[in-house]
């Protein structure tokens, strides 16, 4: 197998740490090998102990070698905690040639990234909605169209600098190149939405280990991207403190045992439950455990429900809502979020890959899959329009650094 149809995903959770390799075909894309690990270096998505993560990293890529037989060497790493910020921003350029070439969407994609950018931090994606082309607007693709002057409306995600290079550098600790730093919501969105759902207007919500992801799509295009810092891991610690049993029993409890709905259990079904400082395990009903996850389940949904509709795009969600992540692995979880949201609400599985496609068929391999998926996209797609990440606007005089790159830069392609 050649080395450019060998792609990697990394998926640095709270929870674990995900590495999927896919064989990118003439048919498609095949999984090929998986690692999966428990994480302990991160939280709520951010790095927090190099040295544990690096220790995870190797271990989930040496997992995914093995079953793969190849040597992985870039990687697609993902990116996601409350420090991603998204928002839209226009940008305008004259058509010099009075017809849209290649260069005129690169230099109004940059001139809608020129704005004042903290120091701390950088933007991670400059994503389009649509262009309009001497007003006409409605465009996906304008290039060989005829006019005077090209707009673009873009959603740009900025994520703390810091955050991304010690994703980067635990990365690198392991032998690995960062091919690109991806933000997580937008790569679990690569496999599980389609783009009948992107198109009539839908809002994926990724639930993971310590945060939930929000990424609305309407139009075919991404329109808003936010984080709410709640996950799984408030269910697990809310079972913990409830049912008085150590952390990792109240995590088995939940995934064995756990649903976000009091209705859907037995009232005469029982659990075993161990307890702490050697005491002897408890035997409760079922329904008790529901009764902790329940209400937590609702703070999630109703947190995301306030996101939906401080956005205005509530009513443009013809799709409703797709959950996935880890967490939606719980019985009930469609139910409650149908609730709650007031929305239709559809469990997400990765979708359109081939190979060991049975195994990631979990939600809680949304990112992984997305990731080489973004990665696939990107290869088959090459040579493509990029604008370069560190062509960025700052505050300061013409002559600092800044501007002799974007001087530099603007020369080499024009």
């Amino acid at each position: 197998m050649a080395d450019n149809e060998i792609i990697a995903g990394l998926d640095l959770g709270t929870t674990k740490v995900c590495a999927i390799v896919a064989e990118l075909t003439d048919d498609g894309l095949d999984i090929i090998g998986i690692g999966s690990v428990p994480s302990k270096g991160l939280k709520k998505g951010v790095v927090v102990n190099i040295e544990a993560t690096v220790q995870a990293i190797k271990a989930a890529i040496e997992q995914a070698e093995t079953m793969a037989g190849c040597h992985i060497s870039t990687v697609y790493a993902g990116v996601a905690g409350s420090h991603v910020r998204g928002f839209n921003k226009d940008g305008v350029a004259a058509i010099p040639n009075r017809e849209v070439v290649a260069d005129d969407v690169a230099r109004v994609l940059v001139q809608a990234k020129a704005f004042p950018l903290p120091a701390d931090r950088q933007v991670l994606h400059v994503l389009p909605q649509e262009y309009l082309v001497d007003d006409q607007d409605g465009i996906r693709e304008p290039i060989g169209m005829s006019g005077v002057r090209l707009e673009a409306r873009v959603h740009i995600v900025t994520a703390a600098t810091t955050s991304v290079q010690n994703i980067i550098k635990c990365a690198e600790r392991c032998g690995l190149h960062v091919a690109e730093v991806v933000l997580e919501p937008l790569a679990s969105a690569d496999a599980v939405l389609s783009d009948d759902e992107k198109e009539i207007g839908v809002a994926l919500v990724d639930i993971g280990g310590g945060t939930t992801d929000v990424i609305i799509f309407v139009n075919g295009a991404v329109v808003h991207t936010s984080v709410v810092p709640l996950g799984g891991l408030n269910l697990t610690n809310d079972i913990a403190q409830g049912l008085r049993t150590p952390v990792a029993e109240a995590e088995r409890i939940k995934i064995k045992y756990g649903c976000a709905s009091t209705s859907l259990v037995d009232e005469e079904e029982t659990i075993e439950v161990p307890s702490v400082g050697g005491r002897v395990p408890r035997v409760l009903p079922r329904h008790v455990l529901c009764q902790i996850i329940e209400p937590r389940v609702e703070e999630i949904f109703a947190a995301v429900r306030h996101v939906i509709h401080e956005t205005g795009f509530a009513d443009m969600l013809a799709a409703g809502v797709v959950i996935t992540g880890g967490s939606t692995m719980l019985d009930g979880m469609p139910e409650i979020a149908e609730q709650v949201l007031e929305l239709p609400v559809r469990r997400g599985m990765p979708t359109d890959v081939g190979g060991l496609s049975d195994v990631v068929k979990s939600p809680a391999y949304a990112t992984g899959v997305g990731l080489v998926k973004y990665g696939a996209s990107k290869l088959r797609h090459a040579p493509r329009i990029v604008v370069p990440a560190d062509v960025v606007v700052m505050p300061g005089a013409p002559n600092s650094g800044w501007g002799r790159k974007l001087g530099n830069w603007i020369k080499e392609v024009f």
